[in-house]
């Protein structure tokens, strides 16, 4: 039988197809012609018994390369229909962080099962990260590491690399160490291939090199490693004993997670795992839901501010016409100052101490924006409704402009300090209490600007 390569788009529908007709032959042959992360995408989108009907066809190479590309929750998924044997095999060639990430909020059933069915040293290994908390740079490291003795000469240090790098997952930066293991810096393994070989290790040793604790969270080392363009960095326990390394495949997965988390919270709801497409309405409704639910609640603040000022309402029914123009538009202010500030705190470009500064620059920023909205709105209203309501909705809007670009810079920074996280209160609830404020500073305006 000829096949035609096919492309990323055409492999979900011809799989299916093909698993839907049992012709396993038909599906292996589909399977082999593309890379490892493209068939990880499509067991994703499957039901569970689909999922694992595939993954038996592929090679067990294959197979280790693909189940490192699934998230942890398809992970589990695909290891609970397979069988014991195939079991075993596939969590033992798991690297431990790999492991580790797994068995994250995995069921206990799941985890019992993967320990039991692991080797005593890979076992070992795999208990040791699952003791450091929850986060931190120790869960996702790999202890799989070739360190060289500081008193080495090159030659005997590539002799050491050629006897131990088969077992380590990565050989690229290679930790320096003393007798008991502590971290004088680090070597590349460049430099060694480069160097006389008779020359010291410790003559290249990059000693100011960035190293972090294990206990450290994962997202400020993964971020430090982008900042200081790092492909493995050393891990440290307490007393700068060397642990680990984290590498730069762990640190990318780290930024993701947490920048999906972070893009999920700004829109309102709750981060959710596994493949969008295989979830159900039910799954992806019961995410959202509890922030809609906050938000309509904190909505009533508008409706009570607007009866609270029906008054003025009734005297001038005119300013009725702006309400959604000038809410709209500081919600759009302070929902832009929010993402800004989250992205910010996110690369450390601002600090809980950088507030006083922050307050101060959006203050101005909103105030600047105001300004030149106000001009065209002040026209508009001259239009409609005469210039004395347009001069209200002109004062108004540079207040509420810059109210809101204020609101939007700072919330971040305070949930910061609070230890909330900054992306909980950004977007949407920056921008309901601006509707919520807002409404009150155009009233009030009214009353001021008419004389009421």
């Amino acid at each position: 039988m000829t096949h035609v390569r096919l492309s990323d788009d055409e492999l979900p529908t011809e799989l299916q197809d093909a698993l839907e007709r049992h012709d396993l032959r038909d599906a292996q042959l589909l399977l082999g012609q593309r890379p490892p992360h493209v068939i990880a995408d499509e067991l994703a989108r499957m039901n569970a018994v689909d999922a694992v009907v595939a993954f038996r066809l592929l090679e067990k190479d294959e197979a280790i390369k693909v189940f490192e590309e699934l998230e942890p929750v398809d992970q589990q998924a695909i290891l609970m229909g397979l069988r014991d044997t195939a079991f075993r095999e596939l969590v033992e060639e798991l690297d431990p962080d790999d492991r580790v990430r797994m068995l994250h909020e995995a069921p206990a059933k799941v985890v019992q099962r993967v320990l039991a069915g692991l080797s005593a040293h890979e076992r070992q290994m795999t208990a040791a990260l699952l003791g450091y908390p929850e986060g931190s740079v120790g869960r996702y490291m790999t202890p799989e590491v070739v360190a060289v003795d500081r008193h080495l000469t090159v030659r005997q240090a590539l002799d050491h690399v050629r006897a131990k790098g088969a077992d380590a997952e990565t050989i690229y930066t290679l930790p320096v160490v003393d007798a008991g293991r502590r971290l004088i810096g680090v070597v590349e393994l460049r430099e060694l291939v480069l160097s006389p070989s008779g020359r010291d290790v410790l003559d290249l040793v990059a000693a100011d090199a960035p190293r972090v604790y294990a206990s450290d969270p994962a997202e400020d080392a993964a971020r430090l490693m982008r900042e200081t363009n790092t492909l493995d960095l050393p891990v440290v326990d307490s007393e700068e004993r060397l642990v680990g390394l984290l590498t730069i495949d762990d640190a990318v997965e780290v930024i993701e997670e947490a920048d999906t988390e972070d893009v999920v919270r700004q829109s309102g709801s709750a981060p959710w795992s596994g493949h969008y497409m295989a979830a159900t309405v039910w799954q992806l409704a019961r995410h959202r839901v509890v922030w809609l639910l906050l938000l309509l609640l904190a909505a009533t603040l508008t409706v009570a501010v607007t009866d609270a000022f029906e008054k003025t309402l009734e005297q001038v029914t005119q300013l009725a016409l702006f309400i959604p123009l000038l809410i709209g538009t500081g919600g759009n202010i302070g929902a832009q100052a929010a993402t800004a500030a989250v992205r910010a705190l996110a690369l450390g470009e601002v600090r809980g101490s950088d507030l006083p500064v922050i307050i101060w620059r959006e203050c101005r920023v909103g105030l600047v924006l105001g300004t030149m909205l106000a001009t065209l709105g002040m026209a508009l209203g001259t239009a409609f409704v005469g210039a004395q309501i347009a001069l209200v909705v002109g004062v108004a809007l540079v207040i509420i402009c810059g109210w809101a670009a204020t609101v939007g810079g700072t919330m971040p920074l305070l949930a910061k300090r609070l230890h909330i996280d900054p992306a909980v209160v950004s977007a949407p609830m920056v921008t309901t209490l601006v509707d919520a404020t807002g409404l009150v500073i155009y009233f009030l305006t009214a009353r001021a600007v008419l004389g009421m």
